[in-house]
């Protein structure tokens, strides 16, 4: 039987989040690894230029479609041969890293029963041109290191935060993805 403090958590909304709705999903997750199971899809488009459309039109969770329908749109600046019209693939990729930790955040705080009066989470990192342009071997198309910084504020203390912070660097998807290599498959259609 479950106490009147435990009822009060599970009915709660704290930080935007059903804490009762995630204590039922990771119990539901818990007793059936096919209710675990997700799968996520987006298709992009050259729009011109250094302009993508990408199409998300749905995704699985327990084996459910979720349907929807939205467009990321990403370009580059006028530096980089692009019209500045959004985002370029650099920023989008912190941009997701930055959103999948900040829900961490969010989560993790309401299930400590810790309200949140501020979030904000800085990222930033370095590219060096070289390597897109491959004009040297030894320089990497890529990042050799994200830098960021949680900035957080609420009703909890030091410690509560601290633990948070590990939870969330233990388990958000998309600073795992960031941290570890992914196999990556690819297949070429030429039309």
């Amino acid at each position: 039987m479950k106490s009147n403090a435990e009822k009060k958590i599970q009915s709660q909304i704290l930080n935007g989040i059903d804490v009762g709705a995630v204590l039922q999903t990771v119990e539901a997750v818990s007793k059936d690894p096919a209710k675990a199971q997700t799968r996520w899809k987006v298709v992009t488009s050259w729009q011109g230029g250094t302009r993508t459309e990408t199409q998300v039109d749905a995704c699985e969770i327990a084996g459910q479609v979720v349907r929807k329908n939205f467009q990321i749109r990403t370009d580059e600046p006028f530096e980089l041969f692009g019209t500045n019209l959004a985002p370029n693939p650099q920023e989008v990729l912190m941009a997701a890293f930055n959103a999948c930790m900040t829900v961490g955040y969010a989560a993790q705080c309401a299930l400590a029963g810790v309200e949140l009066e501020e979030l904000r989470i800085e990222t930033q990192g370095d590219i060096d041109l070289r390597g897109f342009f491959s004009l040297d071997p030894d320089i990497k198309p890529g990042y050799d290191e994200l830098r960021y910084t949680v900035h957080i504020k609420g009703k909890g203390t030091p410690e509560q935060f601290r633990k948070v912070h590990e939870a969330v660097s233990a388990t958000s998807p998309n600073r795992y993805n960031l941290s570890h290599a992914i196999r990556l498959k690819s297949d070429l259609v030429v039309h």
